[in-house]
């Protein structure tokens, strides 16, 4: 990590912003990707006992791939029409490969809902993330291509190599790095990882 950048990056978002993202211009930003609100659906549709219906936490996964602003509005007709036309053995072994993702094996739960997504051309990081996110926001990192690649360039993080097909790997280096970084800024920057993410895309857009 280059500590000397992220530190000039810190310094000219807080000075355009003061505050951070508790400055009312980011404020009015934030409410478009309405982190809070979805991240509390997330929360409930998502806890643990709800996997024991399978197809209607399949459904409320598609919903929240649906609300998200963060994926694109082209995945999001593709994912809920795969996952409506997948068999009952497929859709089962999907809302299992969540449920390790969410609340057991993470690794083995990635790579079983990357490996089914992929049989339908969608293993997209955005789509593997996604619920991650809103369900840990504090924690985990929603991966998007561009900026990812953008922050490892910008800001020098060693060892991480960006692969369009989503790795756990990758995935458990890159939430290493974020939360590496985050320790070494203002609270202020990082009241989910969301924003953080956010403050780092913004950042190196304007370098």
């Amino acid at each position: 990590m280059n500590l000397k950048k992220l530190r000039e990056a810190e310094a000219l978002f807080l000075h355009r912003y003061p505050g951070g993202f508790e400055s009312d211009e980011m404020r009015e930003i934030g409410k478009k990707h309405n982190v809070g609100k979805l991240s509390e659906a997330a929360s409930s549709m998502l806890a643990k006992s709800r996997f024991s219906h399978q197809g209607q936490v399949l459904e409320d996964i598609v919903r929240i791939v649906s609300r998200s602003s963060m994926v694109s509005m082209f995945e999001k007709p593709k994912f809920r029409d795969y996952v409506h036309g997948l068999s009952r053995d497929d859709r089962s072994a999907l809302a299992t490969g969540f449920k390790r993702l969410l609340h057991g094996n993470q690794q083995q739960g990635f790579e079983d809902v990357v490996d089914i997504l992929a049989e339908g051309k969608l293993a997209k990081w955005s789509l593997v993330t996604i619920c991650l996110l809103y369900y840990r926001p504090d924690r985990e990192v929603f991966v998007k291509p561009t900026t990812t690649k953008n922050v490892i360039r910008q800001f020098e993080l060693e060892g991480l190599i960006y692969s369009p097909r989503p790795s756990w790997n990758f995935y458990a280096d890159y939430r290493d790095a974020i939360e590496a970084m985050k320790s070494q800024v203002s609270p202020t920057l990082s009241p989910n990882n969301a924003a953080f993410t956010g403050f780092l895309m913004m950042s190196t857009a304007v370098t």
